[in-house]
């Protein structure tokens, strides 16, 4: 692979404030040289060394990739007739995953795979150049394992998410499916995942069953990340906390005691604008989370019934405009803290040895993330040091 400088950066986001101004490490006039799939050199554009080609930004911002620390990619169907419903006054609720559980339950092995390679394709274009990526629509032994299976082709964030609602098949029997997530799913499962996650939510899981969900999958060496507090208040914060969980998902509903929890652990805050806004559902308050010192994540839940968008940029402006972040911390929580709640080093930063997992803006700063809500801004990616878009 040959090296590529690219120079003539106009902003370039490194994450590292060592290297530049503010949290955002930010550099004017800067170069990055890419060698070997990993960035080999960061500095002021007028002392890059040579490299065997030569990519000029003509001032536009170079950032990292987007890291997309929560999204639900392996499924089929449609659940149009379930959101025109809900805009039209319905309110949400956790029973639209059985929609998407019998489509792909009924699904090929071939159509879920390229459906999950054009959502992986679908935001690449957008500068996101890492997914996670969970099952959680197949709800069998047999659907969750080739579920993830499938996933890994494409990621190696993939999360077993078998306790995303009771299967139907256990209506009746909430007790007798947590034996089977516990038990045979997760046996089937666990070669293929590196996390465990459940809905710890009213209509999904309580705090007891997620408990016992998220201890037998640490039992087996997965690393646990919560569902939490999205419909309502409940324990599923505490309980993240508690088992050292890399991320709580969601925190819409959150008590002071939350809060300080999330602040006073290693566990990151991950939130999912994208679901608020397609559900008209009330914002998380990242403003509170981050006076308080929690470290907060922004991700685009992609999945088909609650935030069918794969738009980083989207979650950006809207955490900006409602959430009470400024572009700064939006476009940190994209990048570095995303990377932060996959417990990922080497990726959502552009510093010496980490992955050239970058991104060319067609904006001199990545304020217009924000400022242009809705334009499709990223003018060029590299992944691991390929040019891909």
């Amino acid at each position: 692979m040959p090296s590529t400088l690219i120079t003539g950066i106009g902003t370039l986001v490194t994450n590292d404030p060592a290297h530049g101004t503010g949290p955002l490490g930010a550099l004017t006039d800067a170069a990055v040289v890419i060698d070997g799939g990993t960035v080999a050199w960061v500095g002021p554009a007028a002392g890059a060394p040579a490299a065997d080609e030569v990519f000029d930004a003509a001032g536009r911002a170079l950032l990292p990739g987007w890291v997309d620390s929560h999204a639900h990619l392996v499924f089929a169907g449609d659940r149009t007739a379930e959101f025109n419903a809900r805009m039209s006054g319905q309110s949400y609720s956790a029973g639209g995953i059985r929609t998407t559980v019998a489509a792909t339950r009924a699904a090929a092995d071939a159509e879920l795979d390229a459906n999950l390679a054009r959502l992986v394709r679908e935001a690449l274009r957008q500068g996101t150049t890492l997914v996670e990526c969970k099952s959680g629509y197949g709800l069998t032994v047999e659907d969750e394992s080739r579920a993830l299976r499938i996933a890994s082709s494409y990621t190696p964030e993939t999360t077993y998410l078998g306790a995303h609602v009771v299967a139907p098949e256990f209506a009746d029997d909430p007790a007798g499916y947590v034996e089977l997530v516990t038990g045979p799913m997760l046996d089937a499962c666990a070669p293929y995942a590196r996390w465990v996650d459940v809905f710890c939510e009213k209509g999904a899981f309580d705090g007891d069953q997620a408990r016992a969900i998220l201890t037998a999958g640490i039992e087996r060496g997965l690393i646990p990340r919560v569902h939490a507090n999205q419909l309502t208040y409940g324990p599923g914060v505490q309980l993240a906390v508690e088992l050292g969980a890399a991320s709580a998902d969601h925190c819409t509903h959150l008590t002071d005691e939350d809060v300080a929890a999330l602040a006073g652990s290693s566990t990151v805050a991950t939130l999912l604008p994208g679901a608020e806004f397609s559900t008209r559902a009330v914002y998380p308050d990242a403003r509170r989370l981050l006076e308080a010192g929690a470290v907060v994540a922004l991700s685009t839940d992609c999945n088909p019934g609650s935030s069918f968008t794969s738009s980083m940029a989207f979650c950006i402006a809207v955490a900006v405009r409602e959430m009470g972040m400024t572009p700064d911390e939006a476009v940190w929580a994209a990048t570095a803290g995303g990377a932060r709640a996959l417990r990922r080093t080497d990726v959502g930063t552009v510093r010496v040895g980490a992955r050239a997992d970058l991104q060319l803006l067609d904006a001199p700063s990545p304020v217009h993330l924000a400022y242009r809500p809705g334009v499709p801004l990223t003018a060029a990616v590299w992944r691991a040091g390929v040019r891909e878009v």
